[in-house]
Parts: structure tokens; sequence; C-alpha cells
């Protein structure tokens, strides 16, 4: 579990450092910690390693405080578990919109961030899946739901997500081993995410979004049934 604190006073962000590495410890969970002293540091961060599970946010730092920055990384898509840190109970009303897990007041209490931590580690039980996917010299986290297909182009993989088009260094077949059976490998270049098929034909992939991938031969039948399979499961 990757958790980041971003809080602009030293003493708090130290504090809370070590109550989570405590909490982790007691609870037996394995927890990478990291601390930023500003909002815009952890978006620095974060634009290198998409990846943390939870975030203790202080909402009053200088320049992008935490409400801004929870709403900027709920538009780019993330889900992490975002627990907001205040010394003003005023604020919590504002939350609602980038539904975060839990506000605590300062000065917080270990007994209350306990809860709102196995709150949190719950919580990401029932995350959607995601494959952390190398592209440049980034890590990108992609969620199952949002590939929608990927393509093979030459050493590269052109993966066509919701939320943006990716080209990392991958074959279909080595982005096919960290999916599920929510995709379906429909010819040597090609990997399509079942829940966008739309329509199937002896030699064509329909999508919902009107883009026709070509069917290998002999894959009709196959595909059908783990389009059928896929459905049943969902």
């Amino acid at each position: 579990m990757r958790i980041a604190v971003c809080d602009d006073d030293g003493r708090q962000a130290k504090a809370l450092e070590a109550a989570v590495g405590d909490w982790a410890e007691a609870s037996s969970r394995n927890a990478e910690i990291r601390v930023f002293a500003s909002a815009e540091a952890f978006l620095f961060d974060m634009n290198a390693n998409d990846s943390y599970d939870v975030l203790l946010l202080d909402i009053e730092m200088p320049g992008m405080n935490g409400l801004e920055l929870a709403r900027g990384l709920r538009d780019k898509g993330a889900k992490s578990q975002i627990i907001f840190i205040t010394g003003y109970p005023d604020y919590i009303s504002q939350g609602y919109d980038v539904s975060a897990l839990h506000y605590l007041l300062k000065p917080v209490k270990r007994e209350k961030l306990y809860e709102v931590l196995d709150r949190a580690a719950e919580a990401l039980k029932r995350m959607p899946k995601f494959a952390l996917i190398p592209v440049g010299k980034e890590v990108i986290r992609v969620y199952f739901e949002d590939i929608i297909y990927a393509e093979s182009q030459g050493h590269y993989l052109y993966i066509k997500t919701k939320r943006g088009e990716f080209r990392p260094r991958l074959t279909a077949g080595e982005l096919a081993e960290r999916l599920d059976g929510a995709f379906f490998k429909c010819g040597r270049s090609f990997l399509v995410g079942l829940r966008y098929v739309e329509r199937i034909t002896k030699d064509t992939v329909f999508l919902e979004d009107g883009t026709a991938l070509p069917l290998g031969k002999g894959l009709y039948d196959e595909i059908n049934k783990a389009l059928i399979n896929y459905l049943r499961e969902a």
C-alpha cells in the first residue's frame, strides 16, 4: 500500500508519518509512506508515479490547497482514498464532490486515524483492478475497466482508454498477461476489452465507439464464448 502525506506543517507531517507507520506495523500491512510539503511537490511526484492508494491531505496549504489538489486528481481519474486533515469544520461540507473518505480535525487523534485507515484499506479491496504500465520514464496506473482496446505497433503498443491514449514499449501478449478474462486477443496484434464490444462478425469486432477491429481466422466461436462468459460474470 502506498500512502502519501501532504502537509506544509513539518511537525504535523512527521507526526502523521509516524502514526501511519505504527498503524501499518500493528495491522501487519506493508506500507510505503511518502511526505510532501506542498500540493505542487506532490503533483510533481505523481507525474512520475501515479500509484498512491491513500492520500492524507492538509486542506490549508499555501498555493494550491488540499481541496483544489483533490479536485484536480479526481478530474484526472484518480481513485485514491482521500482523507482530509483540517483545523476548520466549515470545510467538511466542501469535500463531497471529490468523494473524500473522511475528514480528520486537528489535532489528529491516533485512534480516529487508525479507524479511518482501516476503512481505507477495506475500500481498497473493492477498487477496480488496474495494471501499472511503463510509458517512457513514467509508470501509469491504467484501470482494466477503462481499456477499450490495444494494438501492437512495431516495438510499441497503442492502448486506447476512456481517459486517454498510451504507447508503452509492450506487446499485446505482454499486456494480456497482466489483464483478466474481460479481455480477448482477437488477432496477433489486437487485444479488445469485451465490455466495449457491440457486434461480432466472422472477421470483424465492432466496438461501441464505432471502432472496427480485425478478428483472426478461426476465432469467431472463441470470442463469442469469451463474451458470453464475461457477461455472465459481470
